[in-house]
């Protein structure tokens, strides 16, 4: 079977196990990019709570974020770990979107892609896995979005090679599926969900769906 095919009945094996993910959670493209920028290195219970307390405190907004000294954003961030960096990187975004794009995330997502890629990732923390789940998931823009967890499962499968960089993960993904953004979507949020509960550092292979496809399985 080429790569290709197991691309796609990979995902097909996941959807059939988990059903769709209907992921990410958010109501809005301002909290999913907040989100997304919570979420570094905690999980997302930890983020839940977080972006509870910015609602509570009408904070969930860019423009808010915008407007709201860091020093007021910090204590209701705690739960996300390095919350004085993570409200530091919130009012770096928001910073971005008024100088750039008059605080619009519309005229945001109307840039062309790559260009919009660059600009993100020159924002002062903000990396590869972030700038690509607000592209993806707020924007509406045809990226795969690379995790821990991609990279985990799919070495184990053996379809990565160890040394890949970031980019040549996201580029094998996008040479070999459909670039489809609904796609995109689930097929990373069935790999996030797999990783979670399943493919953890301690593999719990045998209640693993795609058991069948590893190599490396126990």
């Amino acid at each position: 079977m080429n790569t290709k095919n197991t691309l796609k009945l990979i995902y097909k094996t996941l959807l059939n196990s988990f059903g769709h993910q209907n992921w990410w959670p958010g109501e809005t493209a301002d909290e999913i990019i907040i989100g997304a920028i919570l979420t570094q290195s905690v999980s997302w219970k930890n983020v839940e709570t977080a972006i509870e307390k910015l609602k509570q405190n009408n904070l969930c907004t860019i423009e808010q974020i915008h407007n709201t000294n860091k020093k007021e954003i910090s204590p209701l961030i705690r739960s996300t770990l390095y919350y004085n960096q993570k409200a530091k990187k919130l009012k770096n975004f928001a910073n971005f979107l008024f100088q750039k794009y008059d605080g619009n995330l519309k005229k945001l997502f109307q840039t062309n892609t790559n260009i919009l890629r660059k600009q993100l990732l020159s924002i002062n923390g903000i990396g590869e896995e972030t700038a690509d789940s607000i592209l993806l998931y707020a924007g509406n823009k045809c990226v795969f979005v690379i995790d821990a967890y991609t990279k985990r499962i799919f070495d184990r499968i053996g379809l990565f090679k160890p040394d890949w960089n970031y980019t040549e993960f996201q580029q094998f993904f996008m040479d070999n599926t459909v670039h489809d953004i609904e796609l995109y979507k689930d097929y990373h949020a069935q790999i996030v969900y797999l990783g979670k509960q399943l493919c953890k550092r301690k593999p719990l292979c045998d209640k693993c769906p795609l058991n069948n496809f590893c190599k490396k399985k126990k």
